[in-house]
Formats: C-alpha cells, sequence, structure tokens
C-alpha cells in the first residue's frame, strides 16, 4: 500500500495514518512510560517498518524522545501542546493559589480534576511526602463512582451522563467501591444535598477523600477539588470547611456568580455550615 492510500486508510479500509500515529502515543501509559521499537509496534498493531517510520518522525518533531537505552518515551513538545488544552490551562493557573493554600493547611495529597466521558482526570496533584499515597497523577484517569472528585463531577454531570455510569459496569477497585446502581444514585443525591463527598477506602482501603465542586461562570461544575488523607483516625467533618473553602475560592476566580454570593443558608449534616461557604464564615472565623 503507498504511503498516500495509507494517508486515506487504503482500499481495505485499515486505519488512517492519523489513527496509526494515534495508536502510537496510546502505547504509552501507566507503565508503560518508556516502550521500545518492537513495544511500540506491538502494542500500536503496526508492521515493525511503519511504526519505524512513524516513531522517527515524532521524535524529530518531538512528540517522542529516544533515551540512551534506546526506548522512547512521551516527549517535551508534546507535554507543551498538552499544557495548552483550555479546560486545564486556564483552570490550573486560577486554581494553584487555592490548592497551594489547602496543601500547607492540611500537608496531606491536594487534587483537582475534570470529567472526559465517563472518567475523571487529573490535571493537578500536590503531594506531601509524607502522605498517605495516592494512584491518580496528572493526567492520569480514573473511573467516575470511585473517586471523590469523581462522585462529585458525576453528580452534577448532565442527567445522560449520570443514567449512562448508573448503567454500569462499576467494577471495584476495593471492597469498599460502590458497585451497586441504587447505592450510586444515592451517593449522587447525598452529594448534591450536602455539596461534598465523602469517599472512604473506595480507591485504596487506606485513604479517606473529601471533595467539592468548583464551579465556573456560568454556576455549572466545571471541576472538583479534593483532599487525600490517611482513613485510619480521618475526621472528615475537620476536612470539609477546608475543602469547600478552596473550591469556594476557585470558583470566585473563574468568575462564578454563586461564590460571589452568600450562602442562602442551607446547613448540611456533615459541617453546620451553609453549603459551599466555609464553616464558621457566619461567626468570621
Amino acid at each position: 500500500m503507498s504511503r498516500q492510500d495509507e494517508g486515506r486508510g487504503g482500499a481495505d479500509g485499515g486505519p488512517t495514518v492519523t489513527e496509526r500515529v494515534l495508536g502510537i502515543l496510546s502505547a504509552f501509559g501507566p507503565g508503560a512510560e518508556a516502550l521500545t521499537l518492537s513495544g511500540i509496534a506491538r502494542a500500536a498493531g503496526l508492521p515493525l517498518s511503519t511504526a519505524h517510520r512513524l516513531v522517527g518522525e515524532l521524535a524529530a518533531w518531538g512528540a517522542l524522545e529516544r533515551g540512551e537505552d534506546g526506548r522512547y518515551r512521551i516527549g517535551l513538545r508534546l507535554w507543551e501542546v498538552g499544557a495548552l488544552a483550555p479546560r486545564s490551562l486556564g483552570l490550573r493557573e486560577r486554581a494553584m493559589p487555592y490548592l497551594e493554600d489547602l496543601y500547607e493547611a492540611t500537608r496531606q495529597n491536594v487534587q483537582l480534576a475534570v470529567r472526559d466521558g465517563h472518567e475523571v482526570v487529573y490535571v493537578e496533584r500536590l503531594a506531601h511526602p509524607e502522605a498517605v499515597r495516592v494512584f491518580s497523577r496528572v493526567g492520569g484517569r480514573m473511573p467516575l463512582h470511585a473517586t471523590g472528585v469523581g462522585q462529585v463531577l458525576l453528580a452534577f454531570a448532565p442527567s445522560v451522563v449520570q443514567e449512562e455510569v448508573l448503567a454500569g459496569p462499576l467494577p471495584p477497585l476495593t471492597p469498599k467501591t460502590i458497585t451497586e446502581a441504587h447505592a450510586l444514585r444515592r451517593a449522587l443525591a447525598a452529594v448534591r444535598r450536602e455539596g461534598v463527598a465523602v469517599c472512604d477506602g473506595m480507591v485504596d482501603p487506606v485513604a479517606l477523600s473529601v471533595a467539592a465542586p468548583v464551579r465556573g461562570e456560568d454556576d455549572r461544575v466545571v471541576a472538583s477539588l479534593s483532599v487525600v488523607v490517611p482513613s485510619a483516625g480521618a475526621e472528615p467533618r475537620a476536612i470539609v470547611p477546608a475543602v469547600r473553602a478552596a473550591a469556594r475560592g476557585i470558583s470566585r476566580a473563574l468568575g462564578s456568580p454563586a461564590a460571589r454570593r452568600r450562602p442562602l443558608g442551607v446547613v448540611t449534616p456533615l459541617t453546620g455550615a451553609a453549603a459551599g461557604e466555609p464553616a464558621g464564615a457566619e461567626r468570621g472565623a
């Protein structure tokens, strides 16, 4: 097949050059950060000669980098392009001061995530060296139903997205992960009612997360912020006010009208504070 035919997908309906290139890039991921040429060809389902040519072109552009060990890794040029994604660029810039404040206040893992389809994508993470381990990474993905940030994003997602996720499957990550649709539906209702999600041991048995929604200029939920702490001895009531305050600050920075107004005084069972307002705000604390 000629390169011209290859670009069109060929008479046999095979993949286009673009699909082949995307297949090469998709070969990389957690546990596959560095790959040999033959490993890339195998993962992308390409003949070795085709992989050699395309990988060489990607490396010349800077999308891939070849190390001294002969293996290929994602290149800085691709990272630079990815960092321009509008949903992460402006969001991260405005969120960072509040993420840093929350990190300093808790000395735990602080995460910021957005929804992409039925998954969470982490756009920022601050981790203390002595904090509980987390499995998230910047650019990494997790299922919506199993994480604190995911449950927040799902709770405020369009109803069609909620129903698609509820229809399953809901794979367990630990014995505590919600895997039944009726239980997840109740959890999402609680998130909407209380303004926070508390997930204990759903991703890691020893970790608990507290998450809150971040709203954009039209007051739609555009992201979620969370703190992950050790489950043992954790007091969600003590964490919720700080998480809410940080999420509200980011929302205000993004232009959320609701974040600029005083809450209507809806009291949540978790803190006794008005939804979306740091606990003690009415007392000037």
